[in-house]
């Protein structure tokens, strides 16, 4: 498997208090397996679908404060580099450039919204083994109320380049490399909570929105907006049973035309 190019995600994790029922949870609900965890790196736990690598839970630290959430990474090939250029754009660096055994090299930063994000130059481990399939990741939106800020921050450390997309009452963008589509770009409406702070909102795609949206209640878990019908699938944000959101796509299921760019 080739390494991903630059600026397109290449992995999610996220950290949990109870990282059994983490396992337990996303076992059911998207059919992952998983691998044992690392000691030498904190407990961290690779998850897998079809015996592909597709994500990792892993226990939350001790002193780390905050609920539970998804953490999405963008494939760089110099992290050093990359963490200049958020320092040098307006963005703040969490974690500066880390080595991860022979996996590779980690940053983890936050946009000028506020929004977390992380960087990931591989070594060993490239990221996704899948892909756009139930039981995987495809697809994350940067969800804010600074759309300027994020339009003007992201093309200047990726490779991106920004398309508004032609929605009514919405307003979306689209991060691309090489021409192909990467990652969203929402405003926040008054329709959010007014407490809740900008986020990137990671995707997994299932078999059936409404069914997948039936196991995540029946395990404690939430749902927070939807379903709704798109052209590019039914689709439902939700929040795990320790309250990390994210969104579930049944992929197959499509309705209405494709919009427009503006």
């Amino acid at each position: 498997m080739s390494a991903y190019p630059e600026g397109t995600p290449c992995w999610a994790d996220a950290m949990f208090p109870d990282v059994e029922a983490a396992k337990s949870f996303y076992g059911e609900l998207l059919g992952w397996t998983f691998d044992s965890g690392s000691d030498e790196f904190g407990g961290y736990t690779q998850a897998r679908s079809d015996g592909r690598a597709v994500a990792a839970v892993v226990p939350q630290m001790q002193g780390v404060e905050g609920p539970a959430a998804w953490n999405l990474y963008f494939a760089s090939p110099d992290a050093a580099a990359t963490a200049a250029k958020i320092r040098d754009n307006g963005g703040t660096l969490a974690v500066e450039p880390m080595r991860v055994g022979e996996f590779g090299t980690m940053v983890t930063a936050q946009e000028p919204g506020g929004a977390y994000f992380s960087v990931w130059q591989a070594g060993a481990h490239e990221g996704f083994e899948k892909v756009g399939e139930p039981g995987a990741y495809c697809w994350a939106e940067l969800t804010t109320r600074d759309p300027a800020a994020a339009d003007a921050f992201l093309p200047s450390v990726f490779p991106f380049e920004m398309r508004t997309m032609d929605v009514d009452d919405v307003d979306y963008g689209v991060f691309q490399v090489g021409g192909r589509p990467v990652l969203g770009r929402l405003k926040m409406t008054t329709d959010f909570p007014a407490d809740l702070p900008p986020f990137l909102n990671v995707h997994f795609a299932v078999d059936n929105c409404d069914a997948a949206i039936v196991t995540v209640t029946k395990l404690g878990g939430r749902l927070l907006s939807g379903p709704m019908d798109s052209p590019f699938g039914r689709f439902a944000t939700v929040a795990d049973q320790q309250d990390a959101a994210f969104s579930i796509v049944d992929l197959s299921t499509t309705e209405g035309e494709m919009p427009s760019y503006a």
